[in-house]
């Protein structure tokens, strides 16, 4: 399936609810031959960023000519999809956004960001290319900074497709500074920190768990958290400590640490943008 009709069926399903996962069950006692089936077709599969900007003008030439140089000046194998962007409004979007705001950083967006999606005049896509898990930390910075020209071109709403996450224009910025300093700083645990929490998605609730989504565009398994751990603001806490012991420590120290096991059964198809080819880290309750 088209990556950007993935995107915007993806961006439905959010509006609707979660998608039962049709997959077999492989956590501790799903068997080693499901597990390792499953581990190996994810293996093919490889992350890639989409950028859906909103634009205040019924003309896509301004934004797209920016995304363009940025692609020109250093964001080699990002592209400017033809086939999706259109010069006039989506009457998506708002419901799109309103289930992809941040809910979890304090003033992720304003009043002013969801006035802005409800009076855009048109939509443009970038693609990113297809990440090797070496790439992810590197190209999910580039994308960052893919955001920042074509905010500074115009763009009025920004959103991930990968993981349905938006935040508003000011978080952007802030998002974009700190991963400017961390990429000065050769500091790469706190690029993919940044980077995980510009592009991922979490909590979102699925069978008595918590889940996070796009872990996997800056090379980590995704982190399922009991419920009954506590609230979701505590259970985002867990979320994010997990997955910095496992850029810091590892994934075998952090399964062994936290008594957790690591899984291939996804909510997503193994054909699906969402899908995480790295795994779900999945805490005992």
């Amino acid at each position: 399936m088209n990556l950007l009709r993935r995107a915007l069926l993806g961006s439905i399903w959010a509006m609707i609810g979660w998608k039962q996962s049709s997959g077999k069950e492989s956590g501790p006692h799903g068997g080693e031959e499901t597990t390792v089936q499953a581990e190996a077709e994810g293996s093919s599969v490889t992350p890639r960023h989409v950028l859906c900007f909103l634009g205040r003008e019924r003309d896509l030439s301004t934004l797209s000519e920016a995304a363009s140089q940025a692609i020109r000046d250093f964001a080699t194998g990002f592209s400017v999809d033809q086939n999706y962007s259109q010069a006039e409004p989506d009457d998506r979007m708002v419901q799109s956004f309103a289930v992809c705001w941040d809910r979890v950083e304090a003033d992720a967006w304003s009043p002013s960001d969801e006035q802005a999606v409800a009076d855009h005049q048109s939509v443009l896509y970038v693609l990113g290319p297809s990440m090797a898990h070496a790439e992810t930390v590197k190209v999910s910075m580039l994308a960052l900074r893919v955001v920042e020209r074509v905010i500074d071109a115009g763009a009025v709403a920004v959103k991930g497709e990968s993981a349905g996450i938006a935040h508003g224009r000011e978080r952007w910025r802030e998002l974009i500074r700190q991963g400017a300093d961390a990429v000065k700083t050769a500091d790469t645990l706190a690029q993919q920190r940044i980077g995980r929490l510009a592009f991922a998605k979490r909590p979102l609730s699925a069978r008595g768990y918590l889940e996070s989504v796009g872990f996997h565009l800056v090379g980590l398994p995704e982190v399922y958290v009991p419920q009954t751990a506590g609230s979701e603001r505590q259970v985002v806490a867990i979320m994010d400590a997990v997955a910095d012991e496992i850029a810091g420590r590892g994934l075998e120290q952090t399964l062994k640490d936290r008594r957790a096991s690591l899984s291939f059964d996804s909510t997503y198809e193994v054909d699906e943008y969402k899908f995480n080819p790295y795994g779900v880290v999945r805490l005992a309750e």
